[in-house]
Parts: structure tokens; sequence; C-alpha cells
């Protein structure tokens, strides 16, 4: 068996991880799909270690562009996407996802590598820490080009560290008082943005580092992108189900804490 299909097996046993994670705990893919594919192209030596984390964000973005319209659709049915302030939120986190994509490519890996290990660490002791909200503080929405403003830099950093976006703008639409269903429904929608806008980014930065040939669409390892798409397309539904049976709370603090340790590691191999 060749060294590329066993590649591709490794990436869909994590794509069926990450998809029953995203289902389970409403989280992105990318928290986990980033540090682990970084282990397994190293690994394959599929490519120089100095672009190995460009790659798995690059790749983890795409693989949310698939899982992210699932999950917007769905929402769209039950009514879950505020589409009276979804626009300027997409508007906003296209144009930062974009020009992220060209930015990662630009810093040194070691800074790509710091920018996720403090993003990862901050999301999950957020998971961890996590209450009750103060419903009794009503923080109206700022006007839609302000938003707009906010979701540039969410955008941006979303694509940065490869994840769909949920994880930093439903804490800042339900930090406006926008009610928390309506916000995972805007987020889901914006996931898609997020992932479509930020992997041209990092296709055309990459484009005349890698080919075509080598499996690659700029930054994207297509090899890799096939075996996620592939099971965690199927997974996620699964985990979704399984939340009416399982100890989410506990699970997701469990969760963060390996995430924690995952970036930790990650930055300083």
């Amino acid at each position: 068996m060749s060294d590329l299909i066993v590649l591709i097996i490794y990436c869909a046993i994590l794509g069926s991880g990450v998809g029953f994670l995203a289902g389970l705990l409403g989280i992105g893919g990318g928290l986990v799909i980033v540090p682990i594919l970084s282990m397994i192209l190293l690994h394959f030596n599929a490519l120089p270690p100095e672009q190995v984390v460009v790659v798995a964000i690059a790749t983890s973005l795409a693989s949310i562009l698939f899982t992210s319209t699932s999950s917007a659709i769905a929402h769209h049915k039950n009514g879950n996407v505020p589409w009276d302030i979804a626009p300027w939120v997409m508007a906003g986190v296209a144009f930062g996802a974009l020009i992220s994509g060209f930015i990662a490519a630009l810093l040194p890996e070691h800074v790509v590598r710091l920018v996720f290990t403090v993003s990862v660490v901050l999301i999950a002791l957020k998971m961890i820490f996590s209450g009750k909200s103060d419903s009794a503080i009503a923080r109206p929405l700022p006007n839609k080009g302000l938003l707009s403003v906010y979701t540039i830099i969410t955008g941006g950093l979303s694509a940065m560290i490869g994840i769909g976006g949920g994880a930093v703008l439903v804490p800042l639409l339900t930090f406006f008082s926008v009610d928390m269903k309506k916000a995972i429904g805007c987020a889901s929608a914006s996931g898609i943005v997020i992932a479509l806008f930020g992997s041209m980014g990092y296709i055309s930065s990459g484009s005349q580092l890698f080919s075509l040939k080598e499996g690659f669409a700029g930054f994207v390892y297509l090899p890799a992108l096939l075996g996620i798409v592939c099971t965690s397309w199927f997974t996620a539904p699964l985990g979704a189900k399984a939340t009416h049976y399982l100890p989410v709370s506990t699970i997701k603090k469990i969760f963060a804490g390996l995430l924690i340790v995952m970036a930790i590691n990650m930055f300083t191999r």
C-alpha cells in the first residue's frame, strides 16, 4: 500500500473524529484538524517542515467549506439564521478571511504557530470557564457598518488559524444580546464564507510554491482534504444525535484541556 493511500486513510480517520466532535460539541473542526494534520504531514514527509502548519491550516479551511454548508442549510431550515444581520457579518468575515490567507503565507512559520497556539488556548479556556451568560445585561448591536468591522477581525483570525469562526463569532454576537441559536446559525452561515474566501487566499498565495501535479491547490493539500471530508460529512450528524445521551458539558471541558495540550505541543515541537 502506497504512502499516499495510507495518508488518506489517516486523514479519513481524523475526519471521522472531527465530524463527530463538531456535531457533539458545536465546535469547528479546525481546532483539531490543524495540529493532528500537521503531525500526519510531518510523518509522511509530504512537504518541507517549514510549510506544514500553513498547509494544515489551508486544508482545514477547505474541509470546513463542506461541513459548514451542511450545518448552515440545517440552521436555515430551522429559521436560526438571522438574515437581517447575517449579510453584514458575512461581508466582514469574507474580507478578513481573504486578506488573512495572504498574510499567513508571508509570516514566518514560528509566528503562525504562535498565533495558532495562543488563539486555541484562549478558546479552550473560554470553553472550560464559560458559564451562563448574564442575560440581564442588554447590549444592543452596533450599527451594521461597525458590525462588519468587528467581523473583519473575526474572519481574519479564524482564517489564520484554520477554523470556521464559530468559536469567535458566537461569543461576539451573544455579547451583543443576540439569541444563542441565532448566533450559532449566523456563525454556521459565516463559516461558509470564511472557509471559501480564506481558502481562496491560501490557494492564490501558495500557487507559486506548489502545483496540482504534486496534489496541491495552492497551500491546500488535496489528498488530505479528500480523506477528511469523505468521513466528517457523515459523522457530524452522529455527534449531534449523541448530545442527547452524553454529558456534553463535561466532555467539552475535557476536550478543551486536550486542545491546550495539543496546541502547546504543536508550538514546542
